[in-house]
């Protein structure tokens, strides 16, 4: 993410624009506030789209839980 003041931002707004369009741009205020620019996806997401998550479980461990959850009710 790059991160700009807001005096850069007004001096440098096309460039800044163009980034926006591929990653988050960051523009920290005088006022102590942060404004995130990020691009709008142009296709609509699903509300069962979510993101991915690293983890160093197996999918034994994961059929485990749901069992052992299971059981419990």
């Amino acid at each position: 993410m790059k991160v700009f003041t807001d005096s850069q931002a007004q001096q440098q707004l096309p460039e800044l624009l163009a980034l926006a369009r591929y990653e988050d741009v960051e523009i920290r205020c005088k006022d102590g506030s942060v404004i995130v620019l990020r691009a709008k996806t142009s296709q609509p997401s699903s509300p069962f789209d979510v993101a991915t998550l690293a983890t160093q479980a197996t999918t034994a461990d994961i059929l485990d839980a749901v069992r052992a959850a299971r059981e419990h009710d």
